[in-house]
């Protein structure tokens, strides 16, 4: 006769979801997806389109976090009556289910614990993530298109949109810079702790003597803020250049001059922009990430806290906080979480949650740690 118990386990999994639905504040939420529903059901919404685009996405995000925490109750409650049911039929498969099930539960409620860590400013904001290759010459341009990939392929997982708003290819293989944005609620707080030089050690193949190589790359991640949080760049502290959009290896994209880079003269701080069809899309999706910036200096500044945010990324030796390891072993291992995987392909495949939630349990821990 089967004696299965999962009871404990079950317990312990529902008073942390007990916790997480406290702070969430399912109550508030619903709240706010019915003052949501409400202004997304106004006849003339569609007449503003980037307001209603704002709201709909909002009411959208929402919904998907109310309907995860339901979803999460709902199979809590299936798997007490399939750990029942395993028992009455003393069913051995039932029970395997029942386990399996725990351990799914168990993961996706241990990342929802991780969430409500974000409590940011800006956590919860979309995330604009910024690519360059460091030292390391055509190595390091390789080393920043895998991690470009490595991004896109983890927010593929989730389901998250993203935007590639520009990109600057390398001449012989890779890229030298990107720029992406990811929608989704908590991406900055998310992707945040991913900010950093990152690290690359393998047999290069760019090398005829196929040496082993050291490459470096920098991942910037800052917040994208709402058109309503203006910071005023008069225009003599704008420099404006149009250029073509283009592609690997040079080859155009576009057949006009629609491509923007913008540059604040008083700080330097750069953006360019080649998503959208044309030069006045571009220019205010490039004004609007170089507010983003602007203003996360201004409080980096005013708090001291250079480096909580985008901080300063050198891309070099003595600053990486992760390194990837190809050869003469396989290992990634994040310096500061001392977290680290022995399947480097599966972490280049999007695999990142671990070093993400890592990354936020390390950004909160005590001082004194």
């Amino acid at each position: 006769m089967l004696d299965f118990d999962l009871s404990a386990d079950i317990q312990a999994l529902r008073s942390t979801f007990a916790d997480i639905k406290a702070v969430v504040d399912v109550g508030g939420l619903e709240a706010e997806i019915a003052r949501l529903s409400e202004e997304a059901g106004v006849p003339d919404l569609w007449d503003d389109t980037d307001k209603a685009q704002k709201i709909t996405s909002a009411l959208s995000h929402r919904q998907t976090e109310l309907a995860r925490i339901a979803g999460i109750e709902q199979r809590l409650d299936d798997l007490e009556v399939l750990v029942e049911l395993a028992n009455e039929m003393d069913d051995e498969d039932s029970a395997e289910e029942a386990r399996h099930e725990l351990a799914e539960l168990e993961d996706i409620i241990g990342q929802l614990e991780v969430q409500t860590l974000l409590d940011g400013e800006y956590d919860e904001r979309p995330a604009v993530v910024t690519i360059r290759a460091g030292a390391g010459g055509v190595d390091a341009s390789d080393f920043a298109e895998m991690l470009l990939r490595m991004y896109l392929r983890w927010a593929e997982q989730h389901k998250y949109p993203v935007t590639i708003m520009d990109s600057s290819y390398a001449e012989e293989a890779g890229i030298k810079s990107a720029t992406f944005e990811v929608d989704a609620p908590y991406a900055f707080g998310t992707l945040s702790v991913e900010a950093g030089t990152h690290r690359l050690v393998r047999m290069s193949p760019f090398n005829s003597a196929g040496k082993r190589q050291t490459s470096f790359a920098a991942v910037e991640v800052i917040p994208l803020l709402d058109e309503a949080v203006e910071v005023e760049i008069p225009e003599n502290d704008l420099r404006v250049d149009v250029f073509r959009s283009s592609g690997p290896g040079g080859q155009s994209v576009n057949t006009t001059d629609s491509a923007v880079r913008l540059t604040h003269l008083p700080t330097g701080t750069v953006v360019s922009m080649q998503n959208e069809k044309s030069q006045i899309q571009n220019r205010a999706a490039a004004m609007r990430v170089l507010q983003s910036r602007l203003l996360i200096l201004q409080k980096e500044q005013e708090a001291a806290i250079k480096k909580d945010l985008a901080g300063v990324i050198t891309a070099s030796w003595g600053d990486q906080m992760r390194s990837y390891v190809l050869a003469p072993y396989q290992m990634v291992k994040d310096l500061r979480t001392d977290h680290e995987v022995n399947n480097p392909s599966a972490v280049f495949d999007g695999d990142l949650d671990g070093f993400i939630a890592a990354g936020i349990r390390w950004r909160k821990r005590p001082a004194d740690d």
